[in-house]
């Protein structure tokens, strides 16, 4: 290496002391090791600039101790005194003592004193003004400073401080360390023009930068641990004042060094004292401090103190020696290990604010554009020529990244671990530009997981014990070695630099940025680095800091990174320049000779169509004797299992936002479904989603296109993202308005095209830019509630961002590869992994290439023309190969195929070749992928005037893709096309890129970015040479190989078919066969034909469902020979093989046989690198690349994506890393990933490109239509009527118009005892003389129990009652939930009434809300509960019903059907629950405006007697309490409104017979409100007279048009009852029943005498709530509380026996008892309806086996008439007094008839057999007696059989 000083040191020689120095300071534990340079030089020089990062980390005062090596000791402020101010920046005494405060004052300096500049760590942003005796300051020279202190405080006044460290308490510096005049005292202060006391210079404190000491040839500073950085400047030359005393004080002050090793700093930045660890032995750091000769100074003694680097032996003066002048600087890359440097003379050139020059036609000389990194401090501005350097800043961004720590650090307080030094990140940065290859690219996330990495080894410990408990941060332990130094930097640096040759060159010996540039750039003119591809500046500024920056002067890497820092507008605008302006018209003349002596011109003059070698006679389509290709066959869509799987998915987040509590999306109160599907400004996009749309029927479906014949109507509903997308976004915006009850669905495909914010987009004056955020992200849009918008894409990174609109549980992922199986796919997918992975099989030729002769010219032609853009050199290229391929496969020039590449040749020769093995012509396309139209356009001139030239028009078509227009073919390709289609309409053109399939074509595919368009099975090659590979995002990356993305088909494996070595997703699809005993067959002549197995005889391939059409190939069919068609063919490894005799039938045709290969790949050589490069997680580099141009990272210390992450966690991880910028559309939303910043409303579908995302969303349409529908629908019970008599036919008691009922006809109509609702299919029937029973009745067989009662689904009218999941505007008052506002307040009130039945006082509780309160009447407001109020039965109002409505529940809180808002019209109404007490408070969370009657906690495990049993109880008291409340305001007590309601929860609609007046006949019926039957009902004139009224239970089958029918019946009523309170006060329900309770109170009610009427005219519709209910039984043992099964014999038992006692109700279990096993019980009354049994005073299910006969022992009962009638058994339930012996004997029995007398205890029971007498008629056995099969606690109930005698 060269030194441009006197001295001179040999390379050699250099390198070999500075290898044994650093292995000296390696192995050395305490001694310095011998200064390097004190070796090298013959005689000293003078060094420049400061070698310490910062002025803080050196002192010259002693600190703490004499040893170097030991830690500073803390220093302890004392407690200020009480009442003292400590306020920064006051004093003691409260007084303002900062610069901008007393910038104006008047301050009182004493003679000989100065003011200063004191600087506090705590206020870094102010400068504290002091009052110092001069004499302790040091002079302009930095000299004659005495030591000690003395100052005054300029604020309170006070004198005399005769300490520094008592002085800086007064001022509140607030110090850890010991102070220090030195270290605090910083600048003058002096009075500008204005008077203003401002900052002057700095005061040149020599000890700054080190003390002089005497040494034999070297004068050592030492290095302590000081306060943090500042960002104050140091005292330079320009700021002391001019003169050779200031300069050789600068010189002094910035050149000294220390000789010790420094204290321990981890990673070179200071950490306080306390934390400091102690140096181990045997480590030491990477080296010494640079050692600088200095010359002789004014004072050659010891200090005035002694110093730790001091020696009394060192004695003796050093010359100085003047510096060389900056041009005198060796320029040559040997000279980088040089100690030379930049005299102070020339760094007068660049004074502050200096400015370097660039010189004069830079790129003309360099034949490069040099890019420079911002690194490290200030870069100087540029001037001059600068059009031609440029400046980038990702270095300096990954620097400031480095710095900051993981947020995981931060929040735990994890301050003992520091960040990278400055030092250490440049000596990295270094070592990653060495290891680059000469046509590598630096990369900042290699740099940036570098540092990480390097940060994680040096703190690997401390983290590992972070993660083990991370509830407290661990203690610093001692480091491996110490950390690096700014004087250790430069000979590192150089280090790392030897061994690469010049690629890299690093400059250290310039004293600024501005100086080192200038002599890069001068470098640069003469030809230096011509072999340099990076140049490394390194210095020390003024501010003591080491600065960096680097200059790339490589002509590869300048170019990309040139190009890659233009946005692509500009970049367009210079490609349009370079065309239109002539600049290639150099490059185009390179390219003027073909061969040694022609020019290619005139060789294609000379190639006409008769030189050219003549096509196949078998190609021509017209041939008279060649057949058709029988391998065609275009069929539509058809959807895949996935493909529906993922609209489930989409479907079920849908209501998964409905189903949430915050009620963004009522999904209930929409009855359509209407959408707008977005795509991007391209053509063939948007007719591709259109004729996808028409095909998918989804409008048909949805009723938004009655006419399906034209796929025109469905042009209305897709749009393009342009100007005229704004007309189409308001009409749907406007129309949501309109239709409140309309869902609309905006489809946002391809999402990721556009996602500039709309302000980036006005800013740039681009009207298309940001029109998505404009269109999408209005307010209109986001606070419509009817408006859902789905963005779809395949890259939905740049969507995933911390300010993303998108919550992460709206994201649905379309299902890997792996868990196709799931859905019982046929179809693998094949795109960018499976090419990777083609990459890696070593077998078989890689479907993903590049080529490497195209690569080997484009480098060279972009040396030779650097202004031209690389595209255009790449295209032309690109061309030119073209060119010669055609020549020499269709020419005949064989000799041109030297002048091609291989795989141009290849490409070609297929392209070619293969139209002519398929009788219609059917072949391949070649896609040419050329990003910028003016290009595109100049290729697809090129192309079709070779060809034309060539005589090959009929042969290929060449097709312009340019989105901004449609496709144009020629029309003998048109008319191909028409008949391969048979389409008829003469004016029809393609207008997808899917309807040229089988076209053979070149397909030069432009645009910046692929606009979603879908490419045709056909697709053989996928050239993309042309690609930048500069805008390095990994959206850029993937959607350029997402276009050759592939759908194969997988082949089925069987014992007759050996598998495939690899599964297709994984393998070529080109690779030979392994196996022995398949088939070969003849191979296409063709160059580079890759061989591979056939994949094509599948029967139904299938394309892209994103794809227009599949083609399935059915030759087997056609021929005749099935068995032909599924055996396996492949390619011989050999181009010559032939077919073997007896070889199955093949495919002649090209095209079908490559049908189901995925396309091959041709990437530039720098892109196939990146991409094919794996990083340390074993996932692609370009994972780990910036997801969008619009997003940044949020932190360089990042992890790398895992192999193992899923879609999910890619989108959380993207999540919490990624931040997007300024021009990014989620900018605005700066809620930082709080859930409040997400669009409730807004889901994410993101899947691979070509996998068939249009097809599931347009599915997700359909079966979102369905389910809106089907949520407008409710099974409702339709059952057809039992037991159907005639009785219902007569219209003898009414009129059929009647519309009430006469009180005495309905006292004239018999009772039908027998019961026609087909829930009650299972009981006993009901004995009547008068019914015309069936004796054949058929009970339900057992086959049948289990089975779904017969449903219909029917369309809820406006009038239905509706569960808690329905939430429309109208009624969320009604419901008394509102998500803005807090629950509704209720009131607690207890009612007690007592009752005989009972024995005891009854307290029940109603819940009342506080809008309720007017329905019931208190002693006082808010006093005690008194009655529930009632209407008189004159009033009428409209819109009020007078009976209060009661709806038992139980189970039911979700589903029960407890919103009459629509059913009542609006009417004002009286609606109370009556629920359990345990179910209370989740009753009240979801009805909480409900008034809710909680039944006693007794009742817990009752049935639904109980509950009817205390309404009606209840009710009659409530009414004796109205009648005495009303007799007081002078009304009569039978004035009193009596009625009530009892309705099922499960009531839904009500429905009314429209009779024709005139003929009686029923016509329809129809949906009318509760309101309206209710109010029909209270009006009828006689209504107070009847006991019990009701309606007809709906079915289909119950209206017959034409039909007459009385109006009214009388027989049994269900579910929906009016109950007259008053007439039935002495008949009860049986508060005891679990089922038929409603049967045994209809039939007691007829005995007791009152009138029960059905209105048949109405009818009510019950649904289907499989969930809870009355019914819903549970039958389970003591010892465990899962269900098990008991079979019914076992629910009885006899008394005191061991049997397995059940956890249920003892009432249940007879019931449930008595229905099963009646038939054994009652023998002869088995299936015989003419001897029934006699059941007296109740109603119980025997079973359908079994017919009872109901009599009623009480006075004036009415049974009917059973004189006739024998027996055949007695059932005794409970007897009252009013069975009495002679009651009993009245009836007749046969002989062995079966007495049950069932008694609630054993007492009770054996009483009823002696007062009844039983034993004179009856035989009893003790074997006779049982008893529930309870425990003695659980009160079993006890029961009797005997015989008749």
């Amino acid at each position: 290496m060269g030194n441009s000083y006197a001295g001179q040191l040999r390379t050699t020689r250099f390198e070999e002391v500075l290898h044994n120095s650093i292995e000296a300071s390696l192995r050395s534990s305490s001694v310095v090791p011998r200064p390097v340079f004190s070796q090298l030089y013959l005689e000293p020089e003078q060094r420049h600039g400061p070698q310490n990062g910062h002025v803080e980390n050196e002192e010259d005062d002693d600190e703490d101790g004499s040893e170097s090596n030991s830690p500073p000791i803390p220093y302890q402020m004392k407690p200020p005194p009480e009442g003292s101010c400590t306020t920064d920046g006051f004093c003691r005494a409260g007084k303002d003592l900062r610069l901008a405060s007393m910038s104006a004052e008047c301050v009182d300096v004493p003679t000989g004193f100065l003011l200063v500049g004191a600087k506090s760590p705590s206020i870094p942003d102010h400068i504290l003004v002091c009052a110092v005796d001069q004499r302790f300051l040091p002079d302009e020279r930095g000299r004659n400073a005495l030591l000690g202190f003395s100052g005054n405080c300029v604020g309170c006044g006070e004198k005399g401080f005769r300490y520094f460290t008592e002085f800086s308490n007064h001022i509140n510096l607030n110090l850890t360390t010991q102070p220090k005049k030195q270290k605090h005292l910083k600048y003058h202060l002096l009075r500008s023009a204005q008077g203003l006391l401002v900052k002057g210079p700095p005061i040149c404190w020599k000890g700054i930068n080190g003390r002089v000491r005497q040494t034999s040839t070297v004068a050592s500073a030492e290095e302590t641990p000081a306060a943090p950085r500042t960002n104050d400047p140091l005292a330079s030359s320009a700021s002391a004042g001019p003169g050779p005393n200031s300069a050789s004080c600068t010189d002094l002050n910035g050149h000294l060094q220390a000789s010790e090793p420094s204290l321990p700093m981890t990673n070179g930045s200071h950490i306080s004292a306390s934390q400091q660890p102690l140096p181990q032995a045997g480590l030491a750091a990477y080296g010494p401090g640079r050692l600088t000769v200095i010359g002789s100074i004014a004072n050659t003694g010891p200090p005035k103190k002694r110093h730790k680097g001091w020696s009394p032996e060192s004695s003796g003066p050093s010359e100085v020696q003047r510096p060389a002048p900056s041009s005198t600087v060796s320029a040559t890359k040997s000279d980088s290990g040089t100690s030379g440097f930049v005299g102070q003379g020339s760094s007068a050139l660049f004074p502050p604010g200096e400015c370097v020059t660039v010189p004069d036609n830079l790129l003309q000389i360099c034949g490069l554009q040099p890019v420079i990194f911002k690194g490290h401090g200030a870069l100087p501005r540029l001037c001059g020529n600068t059009g031609e350097v440029l400046v980038n800043t990702r270095l300096q961004v990954c620097y400031r990244g480095s710095h900051t720590l993981p947020r995981i650090y931060e929040q735990h307080r994890a301050s003992s671990i520091q960040p990278l030094s400055t030092e250490m990140q440049v000596l990295l940065t270094i070592y990653y530009l060495v290891q680059l290859a000469p046509d590598q690219v630096p990369l900042m996330e290699d740099l940036e997981q570098i540092l990480m990495r390097s940060w994680r080894e040096s703190h690997l410990t401390e983290i590992r014990q972070y993660q083990q408990n991370h509830t407290q941060f661990p203690t610093p332990i001692l480091g491996l070695a110490q950390p690096l130094t700014s004087s250790q930097l430069p000979w590192l640096a150089k280090l790392a630099t030897s061994s690469c040759g010049e690629s890299v060159l690093v400059l250290d010996t310039a004293p600024s940025l501005a100086e080192a540039l200038d002599d890069t750039f001068q470098r640069l003119l003469e030809g230096r680095l011509s072999q340099t591809h990076y140049v490394v500046i390194i210095c020390m500024g003024r501010s003591q800091e080491t600065e960096s920056c680097v200059v790339v002067t490589g002509k590869h890497q300048t170019r990309a990174l040139a190009e890659s820092m233009i946005c692509p507008n500009d970049c367009m605008r210079e490609i349009e320049q370079e065309l239109s302006t002539g600049m290639t018209a150099e490059l185009e003349a390179s390219f003027s000779s073909a061969g040694p002596d022609e020019d290619l011109e005139a060789v294609l003059e000379k190639a006409s169509p008769e030189t050219t070698s003549p096509p196949a006679q078998g190609c021509r389509l017209e041939h008279a004797g060649e057949p058709v290709c029988a391998e065609y066959r275009v069929a539509w869509h058809e959807i895949r299992p996935i493909q529906l799987a993922v609209a489930r998915k989409l479907l079920s987040h849908v209501c998964a936002i409905a189903d949430s509590s915050t009620h963004n999306l009522d999904l209930g109160s929409f009855d359509k479904v209407e959408f707008l599907i977005c795509v991007p400004p391209s053509e063939v996009t948007f007719q591709q989603v259109v004729r996808h749309l028409w095909s998918s029927g989804v409008l048909q479906e949805l009723g938004l296109n009655q006419d399906g014949s034209s796929a025109k109507g469905a042009e209305q509903y897709v749009v393009k993202l342009d100007q005229t997308a704004v007309a189409k976004i308001n009409d749907l915006i406007q129309k949501s308005k309109l239709n409140p009850y309309t869902l609309f669905i905006l489809v946002h495909d391809h999402a990721h095209w556009d996602i500039s914010s709309e302000e980036h987009g006005r800013l740039m004056g681009d009207p298309s830019s940001g029109l998505v955020d404009s269109l999408l992200n209005c307010r209109q849009i986001q606070e419509a509630a009817n408006i859902l918008i789905l963005h779809v894409t395949s890259l939905p990174f740049a969507l995933q961002t911390q300010n993303t609109r998108i919550s992460p549980y709206n994201e649905i992922h379309w299902p890997f590869n792996n868990d196709v199986d799931l859905y019982h796919e046929k179809t693998k997918y094949f795109g960018v992994s499976e090419l990777l992975e083609s990459t890696r099989s070593g077998n078989c030729l890689p479907l993903l290439r590049f080529d490497s002769s195209f690569e080997s010219m484009v480098a060279a032609l972009e040396e030779r023309f650097p202004k031209l853009h690389s595209a255009v050199i790449r295209t032309q290229v690109l061309l030119r190969h073209y060119c010669m391929a055609l020549l020499a496969t269709a020419g005949g020039q064989a000799q041109l195929q030297k002048h091609t590449s291989v795989e141009t040749l290849e490409m070609v020769q297929c392209l070619l070749g293969v139209t002519g093995s398929c009788g219609e012509r059917h072949g391949h396309m070649l896609l040419l992928r050329i990003p910028f139209p003016p290009l595109a356009a100049r290729a697809h001139r090129r192309l079709s005037r070779v060809r034309d030239l060539l005589g090959l028009h009929d042969r290929f078509e060449v097709v312009l893709g340019d989105p901004a227009s449609g496709i144009i073919v020629g029309e003998h390709f048109l008319n191909q096309l028409k008949i391969w289609l048979k389409i008829q309409d003469p004016d029809w053109t393609p207008s997808t890129y899917l309807e040229l399939e089988a076209l053979p074509c070149i397909l030069i595919f432009t645009g910046m970015d692929p606009m979603g368009e879908s490419l045709p099975r056909s697709l053989k090659y996928c050239d993309q040479r042309v690609l930048s590979c500069c805008a390095l995002q990994r959206t850029a990356l993937e959607q350029e190989l997402g276009l050759a993305a592939y759908l194969v088909w997988a082949e089925p494996r069987n014992e007759h078919r050996p598998p495939p070595s690899s599964d297709l997703s994984e393998s070529d699809p080109d690779k030979p066969s392994s196996t022995d005993n398949e088939e070969e067959e003849p191979v296409l002549d063709v160059n580079s034909a890759l061989p591979g197995t056939d994949h094509s005889q599948n029967p139904q391939a299938d394309s892209s469902p994103h794809k227009q059409h599949k083609v399935t190939l059915h030759q087997a069919a056609v021929r005749g020979d099935t068995t032909q068609a599924h055996s396996r063919s492949s390619k011989s490894t050999s181009p010559g093989s032939s077919s073997t005799p007896g070889s199955p039938l093949r495919y002649s045709c090209s095209w079908a046989r490559d049908l189901n290969r995925p396309p091959v790949v041709l990437l530039p050589k720098a892109l196939y690198d990146l991409i094919t490069t794996a990083d340390s997680s074993g996932l692609p580099k370009s994972t780990s690349f910036l997801p969008h141009a619009s997003v940044e990272w949020d932190s360089s210390f990042r992890p790398l994506l895992s192999k193992m992450m899923t879609c999910t966690e890619q989108s959380l991880y993207y999540r919490q890393w990624t931040k997007p910028t300024a021009q990014h559309m989620d900018s605005s939303n700066r809620a930082e990933g709080r859930h409040d910043s997400f669009h409730p409303r807004r889901l994410l579908l993101s899947g691979p490109p070509q996998v068939g995302k249009t097809g599931a969303y347009l599915q997700f349409l359909g079966i979102l239509s369905r389910m809106l529908i089907r949520l407008m629908e409710v099974d409702i019970y339709d059952e057809e009527d039992i037991n159907c008599g005639s009785e219902l036919e007569a219209g003898h008691y009414h009129q059929p118009a009647a519309s009430w009922p006469d009180a005495d006809a309905v006292r004239g109509m018999p009772f039908h005892f027998t019961i026609h609702d087909p829930k009650y299919e299972d009981i006993s029937a009901i004995y009547s003389p008068d019914s015309a029973l069936n004796a054949e009745r058929n009970p339900r067989r057992q086959e049948d129990v289990y089975l779904r009662r017969r449903t219909a689904r029917i369309k809820l009218s406006k009038y239905a009652a509706y569960n808690t999941y329905h939430h429309c505007e109208q009624c969320h008052q009604y419901m008394g939930f509102n998500p803005r506002y807090q629950l509704c307040e209720s009131t607690l009130h207890a009612f007690t009434f007592s009752h005989l039945l009972l024995g005891e006082e009854i307290q029940l509780y109603f819940i009342i809300p506080k809008s309720k309160e007017h329905h019931f009447s208190f002693s006082q407001p808010g006093g005690q509960l008194e009655s529930m109020r009632l209407p008189l039965t004159s009033d009428w109002n409209p819109d009020c019903i007078k009976s209060p409505i009661f709806t038992p529940t139980t189970g039911r809180h979700e589903h029960g059907l407890f919103n009459l808002f629509h059913a009542m019209d609006g009417a004002s109404h009286l609606h109370i629950l009556v629920v359990k007490e345990y179910e209370m408070a989740v009753y009240k969370k979801y009805w909480p405006n409900h008034i809710m009657l909680v039944l006693p906690t007794i009742f817990n495990g009752a049935g639904i007697g109980a509950a009817h049993f205390l309404i009606k109880e209840l009710s009659y008291h409530n009414l004796e309490l109205e009648r005495s409340r009303r007799v007081e305001h002078g009304s009569r007590p039978q004035d009193v409104w009596p009625f009530i309601i009892l309705a099922d929860d499960s009531c839904v609609m009500w429905n009314a017979v429209e009779i024709d007046p005139k003929s009686g006949t029923m016509e329809s019926e129809r949906n009318v409100s509760l309101k309206q039957v209710l109010q029909h009902m209270e009006s009828c004139p006689d209504i107070t007279q009847y006991g019990l009224c009701g309606v007809r239970k709906w079915s289909s089958q119950g209206l017959r048009p034409g039909q007459r029918r009385e109006p009214f019946s009388r027989g049994h009523l269900h579910d929906f009852l009016l109950l007259n309170v008053d007439l039935t006060q002495d008949v009860q329900y049986n508060q005891n029943r679990f089922t038929c309770d409603d049967v045994d109170f209809n039939l007691r009610v007829h005995s007791a005498g009152l009138l029960i009427c059905r209105f048949n005219n109405f009818s009510v519709m019950k649904k289907q709530i499989a969930i809870g209910g009355y019914r819903t039984f549970i039958i389970k043992t003591k010892m465990t509380d899962v269900p098990t099964t008991v079979q019914p014999s076992q629910y009885v038992c006899a008394p005191d026996s061991k049997h397995l006692f059940l956890a249920t109700p003892a009432q249940l279990l007879l019931e449930k008892y008595l229905q099963h096993t009646s038939q054994r019980l009652f023998p002869l009354s088995a299936d015989n309806c003419d001897h029934p049994v006699l059941s007296v005073d109740c109603y119980l299910n025997l079973g359908p086996e079994v017919t009872v006969c109901f009599v009623s022992s009480r006075p004036h009962s009415i049974n009917i008439s059973t004189a006739a009638v024998l027996f055949s058994g007695l059932l005794l339930y409970f007897c009252d007094s009013f069975v009495t012996p002679g009651f009993l004997k009245k009836f007749q029995f046969l002989k062995g008839a079966t007495l049950c007398v069932i008694c609630p205890n054993r007492s009770a029971l054996r009483q009823t057999v002696v007062r009844l007498e039983l034993e004179d008629r009856w035989r009893f056995r003790l074997s006779d007696e049982f008893q529930t099969a309870n425990a003695k606690e659980d009160q079993p109930l006890f029961f009797l059989t005997g015989k008749h005698i």
